[in-house]
């Protein structure tokens, strides 16, 4: 199980050992039958329940014209503020729009959604990050 936190659990017990779950978290995948979340390696694979999004966004960097996402995967691609959302006050963004049974969900790490801070602003009392120069809303709640 992948719970809120972006940790796997086995047995009820968090994987302890950081190069095996980062392993894990390259292995996200979506079943192409079904669409449930599965673990592949490219030659086994197996259903794993997710609490709340798949992927994890880890850290942000702020560039002149994006901000660049880290994900669990370890893996780096541009923020679309458009298409985030709230879960009871957690960003969640979509991501891997390109990849096989894309796109996923990623939710934001605390640390990843405080680093926020330099780029967040106030549109008629509502947030709002400032990307490229361009001011986009995020989601209330």
């Amino acid at each position: 199980m992948l719970d809120r936190e972006g940790h796997f659990l086995h047995a009820g017990e968090r994987v302890a050992h950081p190069r095996l779950e980062a392993g894990l978290h390259s292995w996200i995948s979506r079943h192409p039958d079904d669409g449930r979340y599965i673990l592949t390696n490219g030659y086994d694979w197996t259903y794993f329940t997710v609490e709340s999004a798949p992927y994890f966004v880890r850290s942000i960097r702020v560039l002149p014209d994006q901000v660049r996402l880290t994900l669990s995967d370890g893996t780096e691609e541009p923020w679309q503020p458009a298409l985030t959302r709230s879960d009871a006050g957690v960003l969640v963004t979509r991501v891997k729009a390109t990849a096989a049974h894309g796109p996923y969900d990623a939710r934001f790490s605390r640390h990843a959604q405080s680093s926020l801070m330099p780029i967040l602003e106030d549109r008629d009392g509502h947030p709002a990050v400032r990307v490229a120069g361009e001011l986009c809303d995020l989601p209330e709640g």
